[in-house]
């Protein structure tokens, strides 16, 4: 299927943060999709946790044991996760973390992956960082309408999301990959984009 018809979900967990002697555990799940140029949102849900949220963890998104407390259980919340991520490519900004996190799941079939943080590292290799958000501050992309939108923050689920999508956008159109195959954005095709982005360059 070409990438420009192909419906991407990203999916971004924030955690309760791991501490000795403890399992992590999500405390905010969200999944955005991408169509063409269009990103949408779609589930945004803070996640009771059994564990409390440790403090390096609420200093990083903020999200305190109070906010989870009346908040649906992970596994409650797999039948709106299934019907938004069932027959999409999944995106994720170093993608262990949510890999990990789905297991809970054990037969969703989630795939193919889309890693945007293996094709940062392909597609602008002397980026000083590849942190997401400071590759949409070094490509520029924070004037992007999604990123500019007044209740955007990093470290949101929802925001993380739909940034990693706004990042892919980028990339599709920079290395003119609308009518490629959507294969060509597996990390085992990441040849594709130095490919792709020398001939662009050549053509400027």
């Amino acid at each position: 299927m070409r990438i420009a018809e192909t419906r991407f979900a990203a999916i971004d967990f924030e955690s309760a943060g791991s501490a000795p002697g403890r399992t992590d555990e999500p405390v905010q799940i969200a999944i955005a999709h991408l169509l063409g140029t269009e990103i949408s949102g779609a589930l945004c849900s803070y996640v009771q946790a059994e564990a409390t949220v440790t403090w390096a963890a609420r200093k990083v998104h903020g999200i305190t044991d109070s906010m989870i407390k009346d908040a649906p259980r992970f596994m409650d919340l797999w039948p709106r996760i299934k019907s938004d991520m069932e027959g999409c490519w999944i995106v994720a900004h170093g993608a262990a973390t949510e890999k990990r996190f789905l297991r809970v799941f054990p037969f969703h079939s989630f795939g193919p992956w889309v890693d945007t943080l293996d094709l940062a590292r392909a597609v602008y290799p002397d980026l000083p960082s590849h942190a997401l958000g400071e590759v949409i501050r070094a490509l520029g992309l924070e004037n992007e309408p999604e990123i500019r939108a007044e209740d955007f923050r990093w470290h949101d689920a929802r925001c993380d999301a739909v940034a990693s999508l706004v990042f892919l956008r980028h990339l599709i159109s920079v290395c003119g990959l609308a009518d490629a195959e959507a294969e060509v954005l597996k990390t085992a095709e990441l040849e594709s984009y130095f490919k792709s982005r020398s001939d662009k360059s050549r053509k400027a």
